[in-house]
């Protein structure tokens, strides 16, 4: 069975096209059955319409591959409910799903949190944003540039360890950061033959040991430029060599503060559209007001929309992806459907699930957001059911 979605005053982005004042049908299961003109419908089918006073703009639901928390809520904190907050406040700014993202701790700690994920994933009556799995930040990473990272506990890259984080969340670590300059034991290549992407972050490699790790199996780059060697004229450095190789993918905050704008034009004008992700990698603040806040035992302010450390160190952030989205065509002239597949297509392309997410096409997911003109958030739905708005 499926049932038809009319929405008026609005216009929907699918790959290579754009439809005012569609229909959508969508299954029983959540899918997407068909999208066209609603004067196209036959006038006999059961219609929903929906009527938006400004105009509006329908794309598919976002995804953040790289977030640690929201609402007072952190995957570190180890508790369903913290995981089940964030699942249901990450709706009102275009998320519909999202790798729940770990902070360097101890080895115990690590697992607790990796075991909630687990738990959560398995849930089948759950409303909010899809769990999609884990982005392991931590604990293989340098210690020159760890950044908010604690540094007390980052380990040398182990084989060993990971199979158990990997067995502690039931096989749904998707993503891990790693410095593979310090990798003698050949987690990359490990991570790379088991399915799991391994991405280069909190790195000091220099330009040569970024080559060789995308030899050895590196996609993907964490939060470019921030905690990594930068750009030199004669050592182009980790965001160099991540931004000279189409081979990875290269997440970006768009706030403005871990990126200049003028940056963050080069980085697109290299990469270009397919070669970025737009990330949050936000902490428990987004959503809050002003004030000190926790991190990774650490404390955390927050003042005009910085979140840093005592010593000014930047501790995550607190942009929502609708912002990320209406940033990224403000400081670079991408365009709005740019923008768009940067924070719906390719992160699902990276994760091996554009079959089923990133884009609106018949026999995919159900999952798309409601933007005004502004970028606001009217709407969201999660497999065809309303989550917010």
């Amino acid at each position: 069975m499926t049932r038809a979605i009319v929405f008026k005053n609005a216009t929907l982005y699918t790959p290579g096209r754009t439809i005012r004042d569609p229909y959508m049908k969508i299954t029983d299961l959540g899918q997407i059955a068909s999208v066209g003109f609603a004067d196209d419908l036959d006038a006999r089918e059961e219609i929903r319409t929906v009527t938006f006073s400004t105009p509006a703009r329908i794309v598919p639901g976002f995804i953040d591959l790289h977030i640690h928390g929201a609402a007072n809520a952190d995957v570190m904190d180890g508790t369903e409910e913290a995981l089940g907050k964030m699942q249901r406040v990450l709706p009102a700014e275009g998320s519909t799903s999202f790798l729940a993202t770990t902070l360097t701790q101890t080895p115990e700690e690590k697992m607790k949190a990796l075991r909630v994920c687990r738990r959560v994933s398995e849930q089948t009556d759950r409303t909010g944003a899809n769990l999609l799995g884990v982005h392991l930040e931590g604990p293989f990473i340098s210690e020159k540039r760890a950044g908010a990272q604690p540094a007390q506990f980052i380990r040398k890259a182990d084989i060993a360890l990971f199979e158990k984080f990997q067995e502690a969340s039931g096989g749904r670590i998707r993503l891990v950061t790693i410095a593979p300059e310090e990798d003698e034991e050949g987690l990359v290549e490990f991570l790379h033959e088991s399915g799991v992407i391994p991405s280069i972050g909190h790195s000091d490699a220099h330009y040569e040991e970024v080559v060789r790790s995308i030899e050895r199996g590196v996609r993907h780059a964490t939060h470019l430029f921030n905690g990594m060697r930068g750009i030199h004229h004669r050592d182009p450095g980790t965001a160099g060599g991540v931004l000279l190789h189409a081979e990875i993918a290269a997440e970006v905050i768009a706030d403005g503060i871990h990126i200049a704008p003028s940056m963050l034009k080069f980085a697109y004008r290299q990469k270009g559209a397919d070669g970025i992700i737009l990330i949050t990698d936000a902490m428990r603040a987004k959503g809050m007001g002003e004030g000190t806040y926790q991190l990774g035992g650490q404390d955390v302010t927050v003042k005009n929309g910085q979140a840093t450390l005592g010593d000014g160190t930047l501790a995550g952030s607190i942009l929502k992806m609708n912002e990320a989205v209406r940033n990224m065509i403000a400081f670079t002239g991408c365009s709005f459907e740019e923008a768009v597949r940067m924070a719906a297509f390719n992160p699902a392309k990276q994760l091996g699930i554009e079959g089923e997410k990133g884009s609106l096409d018949a026999g995919k997911d159900a999952d798309f957001v409601i933007l005004d003109e502004d970028f606001e958030v009217l709407e969201t739905y999660v497999a065809g059911r309303k989550v917010y708005g």
